[in-house]
């Protein structure tokens, strides 16, 4: 299979990215990076997430945020909405696209949302029904696509078998996700291997996270394959709270360096992207974990 000519890059750093921060992040600015994101490019920039400030504070304000972006006519706004309490408090809050979530390994989707397998499927076929009847589009994500912090290296068949699941309820694309950044061009190659067979690569984004350097590695095999849609962060935020030792998301920038370099058109402006890390970083008080971002400066 030939690679894509065009890649759509699906940016996390709003929701993926900052959920991970240990201390809370003012409103104003998640709704700074997210405006700032707004003027890059960008198609799809994930806002917030729908989840119970008991569980995850730094989402506290989904609502608010919701209410304050300054939103651009082509852009997509996704939420996370784990449940139909979720699902509902989106809808209120004008989303137009939801994700909800699962895991392919059972000890981490316990630790995760209490909930086995099973049961988060269960959970989520009233949220997919729901966001049906609505017509509101329906991402899925399968966390733990290649390894899991509790049980190790995950069996492709239960990623197939979960992405399949996803895909009955109505999603139209599910991104696989290596939440712990081990996994390595071998396993991604043998992941999409089992995968594929079971579905089309267009319905398919990858989601990979920078832990063990191996994500663009990753992106790249994912690529030979025929994905066509890689989510990334602005500046490499991110990690899992339910996830020891994860580190942040792929660097947007950094993707981007790389599909330009490729002849591989994403729409997106470097630079721009790049501004935006530094201001998220200056306001976290650290510099970008992006190379890119580092490589050329402020």
């Amino acid at each position: 299979m030939s690679r894509p000519t065009h890649v759509t890059l699906y940016e996390v750093g709003p929701r993926d990215g900052l959920q991970a921060e240990a201390q809370i992040v003012p409103t104003a600015t998640k709704i700074a990076l997210i405006d700032h994101l707004s003027q890059t490019g960008l198609r799809f920039i994930e806002a917030t997430s729908f989840v119970s400030p008991r569980w995850v504070p730094q989402m506290g304000d989904a609502g608010d945020v919701m209410a304050a972006i300054t939103r651009a006519p082509h852009i997509t706004y996704p939420v996370l909405t784990p449940n139909l309490k979720g699902y509902e408090a989106a809808l209120a809050a004008g989303a137009q696209s939801v994700a909800i979530f699962a895991a392919a390994s059972e000890t981490f989707s316990q630790k995760n949302i209490n909930a086995s397998i099973h049961e988060s499927l269960e959970r989520f076929a009233a949220v997919a029904q729901r966001a049906r009847d609505d017509g509101i589009a329906l991402r899925g994500y399968v966390s733990c696509a290649l390894a899991c912090p509790y049980e190790g290296r995950v069996v492709p068949e239960a990623v197939s078998e979960v992405t399949l699941r996803l895909m009955e309820m109505g999603c139209y694309e599910v991104s696989l996700g290596d939440t712990i950044g081990r996994g390595t061009p071998g396993d991604t190659q043998r992941l999409l291997d089992v995968v594929l067979k079971r579905t089309d690569a267009q319905t398919l984004a990858v989601h990979f996270h920078d832990t063990w350097g191996q994500a663009l590695a990753n992106i790249l095999v994912s690529l030979d394959y025929g994905i066509r849609t890689v989510d990334a962060s602005v500046g490499g935020l991110g990690g899992c709270p339910y996830a020891p030792g994860a580190s942040g998301n792929v660097a947007t920038e950094d993707v981007i360096y790389m599909l330009n370099g490729m002849g591989i058109e994403t729409g997106v402006d470097l630079d721009k992207v790049i501004d935006a890390a530094w201001s998220i970083s200056d306001a976290l008080g650290r510099p970008p974990r992006s190379k890119a971002a580092i490589a050329r400066g402020r």
